[in-house]
């Protein structure tokens, strides 16, 4: 693994994006217990890469992670954003009081916007497209990925406690 082909723009961007995301998760009030914060921030992660994997270099190669095919520190530090992507998801998901009713709309704003996250990763230049890939072509992975996220939650919901006693 290098450290970096050149040190320009997108790792740049890797670095404020990660900040502004880190910043975000710690401003929020503490709502859940902290192994239970971990776990979201690990499941954001192991999903993003699973599927970020399966059709950004591994299985399928449809895009390229900053400047090279080759992975780099930086590709790294692309993949520590999914933990807080996952958490907000899913601390918003239950600041919601997302149901069977609205679960559906929640999962379809989600998707647009990992899709616009995306599209801003492309201008950024930290994704190039190849092999014909769209950018649209990330809507259904974002809907099944966060499909999977939201029935994850519920499912740890079921089997444990995750929320912090409210205080007054």
């Amino acid at each position: 693994m290098n450290l970096w082909e050149n040190f320009d723009k997108n790792e740049i961007w890797i670095l404020v994006m990660l900040a502004v995301a880190y910043i975000i998760v710690f401003i929020l009030p503490r709502k859940f217990y902290r192994h239970i914060t971990a776990l979201f921030f690990l499941w954001g992660f192991t999903i993003g890469v699973l599927f970020d994997f399966t059709i950004g270099g591994g299985l399928m190669d449809y895009y390229v992670l900053n400047d090279t095919d080759k992975y780099e520190v930086f590709d790294f530090l692309y993949y520590l954003l999914f933990g807080p992507f996952s958490y907000i998801f899913i601390y918003l998901y239950d600041s919601f009081k997302i149901n069977k009713k609205t679960f559906i709309w929640y999962i379809a704003v989600w998707a647009l916007i990992g899709t616009g996250m995306q599209w801003v990763f492309t201008n950024m230049g930290i994704i190039q497209f190849k092999e014909g890939y769209e950018l649209f072509y990330s809507f259904p992975v974002f809907l099944m990925t966060q499909t999977i996220t939201g029935l994850y939650y519920e499912l740890v919901k079921s089997k444990t406690k995750v929320l912090l006693p409210k205080t007054k």
